[in-house]
Formats: C-alpha cells, structure tokens, sequence
C-alpha cells in the first residue's frame, strides 16, 4: 500500500509510530520556576551529538492549562535545565503512571512512587533508581511544523550510571533491559545483542 499521510492511511489506527521502531524513551524530569516537579516519558528521544554529548526529545501534544505545550517543556522554558532517566523493563509500569495528562500541580514522582534524588549539577531531581541519568543544560527549542510540536535539545553536563550496571568498564545494557517504545500501545524490551564492526576497525 501508498498513502500520502496528507490524505489518511484508512487503517483503523495510525501506523507511523509502528514503522519507526524501536524507540529509546526519554523520561524526562524537570522543575518549574514554581518549584513544582514532573516527571514524563517522550519516545520522540534519542542522543544525537558526542562533542559535546547532546539529547534531544520532542513534545507533540499541549495541554489546557499548559498553552501551547506540556508540562516538560514550559518547565524547561523557566529553568533551562532537564534530566533525561534512562527507563529499565522494572521500571515499566512506573513509567507509564507517569505519561498520564496530570495537571500542572501534580508531581509525577509522587504519584508514581518514583524514588527522587537531587541532581548534583542542575536544579532538577531525578529518578534515583534509574540505570543512568542525564543532566542536561537547554541549547535550544526548535518549533516543528504543526500545532504542539517542539523539540528540546540539551547538553549532558553531568551523568549517573548506576554502578551495577558497569561490567568490566563497560555500561551493559543487559544488566537492566532497556524499555522501548513501539507503535500503538506496544512496547518491547532489549534482552540480548551482538556486535558489528565497522570496514576499516
């Protein structure tokens, strides 16, 4: 089949999530010029420079008491500052309390039971039981075509790797099983790998 997304697929649920997957979930943390905390989960993420690192996410809906956004990003619009936490399989269902349309008082990390810590660089929390956290210093919000569509892009100024996930110098994905998110409501999980090298190495 064709279909110019302009026009409608005619499938009875949207396949383009589904088409572009895997995808790493960013569970971002940030905090207001309020001191009010959130905590949600964009799988519109990835890493996207090495020198200096840099992250992006994208934010794709609004809601009524944000304007023209979501929590996350009008936070990061005050502060300048955002934790990226890395999501793990056991972590799963604390993640997705945490994807809910929660209103603007409402701390994710409460209601979830997401345990908090500081960050050491930023004034942010984050996740503390987290695989890896990223601290992150804004650089820009870029405005995508569409109604609610921004991307965040920051610098890591600061990282956590949880030490039980160190094997040998190495950070292994196997020890926590990484969560990814799929098309529709489908998630799936990283439980083995391989490795590839490069013509040249």
């Amino acid at each position: 089949m064709f279909y110019r997304p302009e026009d409608g697929h005619g499938l009875p649920h949207n396949p383009f999530n589904a088409i572009v997957t895997p995808r790493p979930i960013g569970w971002i943390s940030t905090r207001g010029a309020d001191g009010s905390e959130n905590l949600a989960p964009y799988s519109f993420f990835n890493a996207v420079a090495y020198v200096p690192p840099q992250v992006m996410f994208a934010s794709t809906s609004a809601k009524d008491d944000r304007g023209d956004t979501k929590d996350s990003v009008a936070n990061i619009r005050e502060t300048e500052v955002f934790c990226v936490n890395i999501v793990e399989y056991e972590a799963r269902d604390v993640m997705n309390q945490t994807s809910g349309p929660w209103d603007k008082e409402t701390d994710e990390f409460d209601l979830s039971g997401a345990e908090k810590a500081a960050c050491e660089i930023i004034p942010c929390s984050r996740v503390a039981t987290a695989p890896a956290n990223l601290e992150c210093r804004l650089t820009q919000i870029v405005k995508l075509p569409g109604e609610a569509n921004f991307v965040v892009f920051g610098e890591v100024v600061g990282v956590h790797i949880r030490d039980n996930c160190l094997r040998d110098g190495i950070f292994d994905v196997l020890t926590f099983n990484p969560l990814s998110r799929m098309g529709y409501r489908d998630y799936t999980v990283v439980r083995e790998k391989f490795e590839l090298k490069r013509p040249g190495d």
